[in-house]
This record gives structure tokens, sequence and C-alpha cells, in this order.
């Protein structure tokens, strides 16, 4: 496998990691210690304590960036574009996206942490368009 698919494959990791160790932690310890129904988590519903909203913010984010991520990852196989800047670039994606996501659930909203987040997500957003970039100069 590429560096590529394997950088996807831990994007793909770390949302289902950070479902089942926030959201998934928080709601099962509601339901097994009586405290909440199954059928009480309304996705319509702005509930619970607030870094349980972040976490479901912080995983939304995953969910939207993660199709993007894929669709590069498959431009750049179906397209041969590779190299040590490509690989860098689809490294940093899934490293910014952990920081981010952590920052997220881990702090508190302020100005700084707020900040730290949008920083790790320009890390993201740069690296997906210069892979997009490398995709089209390789492909011209």
């Amino acid at each position: 496998m590429t560096i590529p698919i394997w950088a996807l494959l831990g994007f793909a990791t770390w949302t289902v990691l950070l479902l089942s160790f926030t959201i998934g932690v928080y709601r099962w310890r509601r339901i097994l210690s009586g405290r909440g129904a199954i059928a009480d988590f309304k996705a319509d519903q702005v509930e619970g304590e607030d870094w349980y909203r972040r976490s479901m913010r912080a995983h939304a984010n995953c969910i939207e960036n993660l199709p993007v991520f894929g669709a590069i990852v498959l431009a750049l196989q179906a397209s041969g574009t590779s190299g040590a800047t490509v690989d860098a670039l689809s490294i940093a994606i899934p490293l910014a996206r952990v920081v981010q996501s952590s920052v997220h659930v881990g702090f508190v909203e302020t100005n700084r942490s707020v900040g730290v987040r949008f920083s790790f997500f320009c890390v993201q957003l740069v690296s997906f368009l210069a892979l997009i970039v490398l995709i089209v100069q390789h492909a011209a």
C-alpha cells in the first residue's frame, strides 16, 4: 500500500476511534448506568455535557472531510501521482486532523483553542489543495 492510502486509512481509523471513545463512551455510560435510554439521543437535539457536544462536532468534521481526502487519494492513485511531497502532505493531513479533533474535544472553546483548531484545519486545507495541484500537474 502507498503512503497516501495508509494516511487515508489512518484518517478513517481516527474517525472511528473518536466516535467510539467520546460519543460512544458517553452514551453507553449513560445507558448502562440507567441515566438514559438508548432512544434518548436525538440527532436534531443539542444535549449533554459541553465536551460531549464538542466531540459530536469534531466527529462530524471528520465525516465531512474523510470523503474529500478519499477522493484526493483516489485521484492520486488513478493518475499515478507520487513522490516525497505527496507522501509528506498525505501524512500531514491525518496528523493535523488528530490534533484538531483532540483540541476540539479536550479544550473549552476560547479564542486560543479555536485558533489552534483552525490552524490545524488550515494545514489540512492547504495539504488538500497542494495535492490537487500536484495531481493536475502530473495529469497535464
